[in-house]
């Protein structure tokens, strides 16, 4: 028997239908496809679509066992690089990093990175509010289990999306980015003191309720300077624990006297970085 469906009717359907799928697009162009080698696979991810400053994300996966970088590597392994240059319509592009991981480079080190999945929210400034943005970057990283493959991808997104599917993604990724600290500060998690210790040890004492899984990391005030890890002082003074790590890594002819140091303090629920001039 044939069915007669009213005009309107068939109008709405259709209308429906193309809503549908025009969602269905849309919740698609959120995240690129994943670019994928043998051991690691990553993507960009889009926020909403408000105002000139945007945020993003970089999403890895990696196979278990596997491992890739934070920006400072440790004592071995290769930092992330990313080129953002042939994007459309945007100014600026800063990467943020979620509070990382030591662990042993199987050389009798340790390395800082991260394992099985990250994303790295990324802030984006648009030149204008009110046109297209689309994000390209050349992504090159190392994945290392015993040993260390380079990777190299391509990937572009178009921030389209009024209400992005990856909104509470880049979110929890933005929560686990260390918070901006000052030396002194009252939390229960910090540093309280930075000292010379002799011409090449610097001592560096934190406060924490529970000194277990309590990691810190130096960075010098350019990507040049490769400082060692601080490592724990076996007998601290009551009511602290204590790290130490040696002036070397430095580039040739920089002296530590007034250089501007980075630390990232991690804990097991909070982390924060603090800045600081050595003295």
């Amino acid at each position: 028997m044939l069915t007669r469906v009213p005009l309107r009717a068939a109008i709405g359907v259709a209308t429906t239908l193309l809503a549908s799928s025009l969602a269905i697009a849309v919740r698609a162009d959120d995240a690129s496809p994943w670019q994928r080698d043998g051991h690691s696979a990553v993507r960009l991810l889009a926020g909403s679509r408000s105002g000139a400053v945007l945020l993003g994300g970089i999403a890895f996966q990696l196979q278990h066992g596997w491992k890739t970088y934070w920006r400072t590597p440790g004592d071995s392994g290769v930092p992330p690089r990313f080129d953002f240059s042939k994007s459309d319509n945007v100014e600026a592009v800063t990467v943020m990093w979620p509070a990382p991981l030591k662990f042993d480079d199987g050389a009798g080190g340790h390395s800082i990175g991260y394992h099985d999945q990250i994303v790295l929210p990324l802030r984006i400034v648009a030149k204008a509010a009110d046109k297209p943005v689309t994000l390209r970057a050349e992504i090159n990283y190392a994945v290392c289990e015993k040993l260390c493959i380079p990777v190299e991808a391509k990937a572009e997104l178009g921030f389209n999306s009024v209400a992005s599917t990856e909104d509470a993604n880049l979110r929890a990724a933005l929560d686990t980015v260390p918070k901006p600290a000052n030396i002194g500060d009252p939390n229960p998690l910090t540093i309280r003191d930075v000292k010379r210790d002799g011409p090449k040890n610097v001592v560096v004492d934190v406060v924490t309720p529970d000194s277990r899984n309590v990691n810190l990391f130096v960075e010098g005030p350019t990507p040049d300077w490769a400082l060692p890890i601080p490592a724990p002082v076996q007998h601290s003074p009551p009511g602290v624990m204590r790290f130490s790590f040696e002036l070397d890594g430095l580039p040739p002819g920089a002296k530590p006297e007034g250089a501007a140091l980075k630390f990232t303090l991690v804990g097991p629920e909070k982390s924060y970085e603090f800045n600081t001039n050595l003295e």
